[in-house]
Formats: structure tokens, sequence, C-alpha cells
């Protein structure tokens, strides 16, 4: 078998457990709120697509059916808001994380009456999966081919960044549970002085009581 075959089934084989997006549909009760959340990492390119399902096919999809979507960051200090449209029945949002984290995606339904299920699909993409490869083959007028070996490489050297981003966030880890070893043998100590001094102080008590008393 030559090189190039074997090197082509590993890159095959690590492309088709790489995870390049998520595409869900979910139901939403009217008056009610649902987030959705990502790890992304910074740098990363994020592209999202929401839309309501309309509930009768063929026809106008109803004028009350309204949704608001609203994007932010979980980091600590930083106003990662995105700005979407509200009360819409369909859009779409993109940014680059400025920062690594938790992005929430949270769907805004405002009450009905009477109160309804609303079905909503949504498709949010990061990373090498947030490029438009039909726009990229149009304007660089390269053959599928060539394409193909675009999104292979872009997609291993994405692997390789996210395997740099997770041993950063696993030595972060370490230095957490050391620091918190090293506090809990702190306070486990401070807490073992504590119940000595106590317990030293029961006892000159009592003996002072029955000293007192003459018992002793």
């Amino acid at each position: 078998m030559s090189r190039f075959n074997v090197e082509s089934r590993v890159v095959m084989m690590v492309i088709c457990m790489w995870k390049v997006g998520n595409s869900m549909r979910f139901d939403l009760e009217s008056g009610r709120s649902k987030c959705i959340t990502e790890d992304i990492k910074i740098n990363a390119m994020t592209v999202g697509k929401y839309s309501l399902v309309n509930p009768n096919e063929g026809y106008p999809i109803p004028d009350d059916y309204k949704l608001t979507v609203k994007v932010h960051g979980t980091i600590p200090f930083k106003d990662t808001t995105i700005i979407t449209p509200d009360h819409v029945n369909s859009g779409n949002f993109a940014f680059t994380a400025a920062e690594a984290g938790d992005y929430s995606a949270c769907f805004y339904v405002p009450d009905l009456r009477p109160p309804r299920t609303l079905v909503i699909d949504f498709d949010w993409r990061t990373g090498v999966a947030a490029k438009d490869w039909s726009s990229v083959a149009k304007k660089s007028n390269i053959e599928a081919m060539e394409v193909e070996l675009k999104k292979l490489l872009d997609k291993i050297a994405s692997i390789h960044e996210e395997m740099f981003y997770l041993r950063e966030r696993e030595e972060e880890m370490q230095k957490l549970n050391r620091s918190t070893n090293s506090k809990m043998g702190t306070f486990s100590f401070l807490s073992l002085l504590i119940c000595l001094s106590v317990a030293g102080l029961q006892f000159w008590h009592l003996k002072s009581f029955f000293e007192r008393k003459k018992l002793l």
C-alpha cells in the first residue's frame, strides 16, 4: 500500500471523528426561552442560522410566529453580546470569537393566545465548518478535487489548533487542582488545630470545675 493511500486513510479517519457543527430542530413553548451553549476557541469563526418551521405547509407562516435570539458569551467581565434582530421568523448571525469560552444562543418566544408550541430549526457551525466552500470554489476558479484538498488541510489545521487548545485547558485544570489541593490541605490543618484547641479548653474547664467542687 502506497504512502499516499495510508496518509489519505488516516486523514479521512481523523475527519470522520471531527465535529463540524450542530444542526438541530427543537420545540419551544410560547412565553418560554431556551439556550444552547457551544465551547468556542479564540479567533474561531462562527455562523448560525435559525428559522421557525411553518405549521401550515403551503400557506404563509402565521403573523404572530415570531422569536428573538440573543447570542452572548459567558466570559467574566466581558460584554460579548451579539446584536440580532428582534421578533423575526428567521435570521442568522456571524462573529469571530475574541475570547475562548462558552457562547450561548438564547431563543425567546413571546406569549401567544392560545398558548402554542413552535418548532425551530437551528444550524450552528464553527471553525472550518463555518466557511462557505461554494463561494471559495467560485472565487478561486479551482477544481473540485482542489477544493476537497483545501478542506482537508483546513480541517487538519483546525484539529491541530484544537489539540493545543485542549492542552492549554488541561494545564489550567491541573493548576486549579493543585491550588485546590493546597487550599484543602491548609484548611484541614487549621480545622485540626481548632479542634485540638477546643478540646484543650474543654479539658481545662472540666478540670477547673472538678477542682472547685473538690472532686479531684
